[in-house]
Formats: structure tokens, C-alpha cells, sequence
């Protein structure tokens, strides 16, 4: 085989690797890891890793307060997914027995491991039954502001209490 037969053959098991690797729940922990460890550089070892230290160690990735307090606020709608290392939730579809008509789906990213606003971002996705089909339909977008303030309301609460326990 030629130099160049073997360099093409490399380059495309690189490629197959990497796309292997690549997920859904990965992508948004990529995205996780650039914000909170200062970018690109940070997730190959530039800025050193804190997340895949704490995986290793088998810790929580993510903020615990905000994690559980997510947990607790959306404790009505069923889960469908959770990923402790990524930050992420994601609720199955609930519907409300006083509105058989309308459902609502919610995923959750905790961003950071600190206690922040900013370190939290709520998507609701709403449908409505309509002729026996469920459509999609818009989302007043202050109730994804009024999910995050709850549970950056309860994840305090969750703080304080550990604080005072010690």
C-alpha cells in the first residue's frame, strides 16, 4: 500500500470514531464543559477537567442543589430520561386531568457545577390534542422563567438546609 492509501484509510477510521463517539447527551455535556471550563481548550486538558474528574470519581456533574431541585420541581411530570453527569432531564409527556386536551414535555440543563442562574436553562414543549392528532403549540415563554425561578427557589432552600445541618 502506498503512503497515501495508508494516510486515507486513517483519516477515515478517525472520522468513524469520532461520529461514533457523538450523541445527543454528549453534545449538550461538550456544551457544558465549553461554557464552564472556559471553552475548547478546557475539555482537552487545557484548563484541566473538572467534570470528567468527578465522573471518574463518581461524583455528580453537575450542581447538586440545582439537580435535586429540579428533580423535586418537576416531580409531578414522569421522567423519561436523566443524566446526572451531563445535567440533563428530560420529562415524558403529562397531561393534566382538568386538560385531557393539552399535554406538556420539559428537559432541563444544569449548565455548571456552582450555584448560579445562568447555570440553568428549562425548555417546555407544549401540544394539543386536535381531532385526535397531538400538534404543537405555542409556549407562553414566561413559564420556562417561572420553572427556572422555582427551582433556583427550591435549590436554595436546599442549600440553606445542608448549611444549617452543619
Amino acid at each position: 500500500m502506498s503512503q497515501r492509501a495508508i494516510l486515507s484509510a486513517a483519516m477515515i477510521f478517525a472520522a468513524m470514531g469520532a461520529l461514533t463517539a457523538c450523541s445527543s447527551s454528549g453534545a449538550q455535556e461538550s456544551r457544558a464543559v465549553n461554557e464552564s471550563e472556559g471553552g475548547l481548550f478546557g475539555m482537552f486538558g487545557g484548563g484541566g477537567n473538572e467534570r470528567a474528574q468527578e465522573a471518574a470519581q463518581g461524583q455528580i456533574g453537575v450542581n447538586s442543589f440545582l439537580w435535586r431541585a429540579s428533580l423535586d420541581t418537576l416531580n409531578f411530570m414522569p421522567l423519561a430520561s436523566e443524566d446526572p453527569y451531563g445535567g440533563v432531564i428530560i420529562t415524558d409527556w403529562y397531561t393534566d386531568p382538568q386538560r385531557p386536551a393539552e399535554r406538556f414535555k420539559a428537559t432541563v440543563y444544569i449548565l455548571d457545577t456552582r450555584l448560579r442562574a445562568d447555570a440553568l436553562n428549562v425548555s417546555i414543549f407544549r401540544e394539543i390534542n386536535q381531532g385526535g392528532a397531538w400538534t404543537a403549540a405555542a409556549v407562553d415563554p414566561a413559564t420556562s422563567i417561572q420553572i427556572e425561578n422555582a427551582i433556583l427557589t427550591r435549590a436554595r432552600q436546599l442549600r440553606l438546609s445542608t448549611l444549617g445541618n452543619n
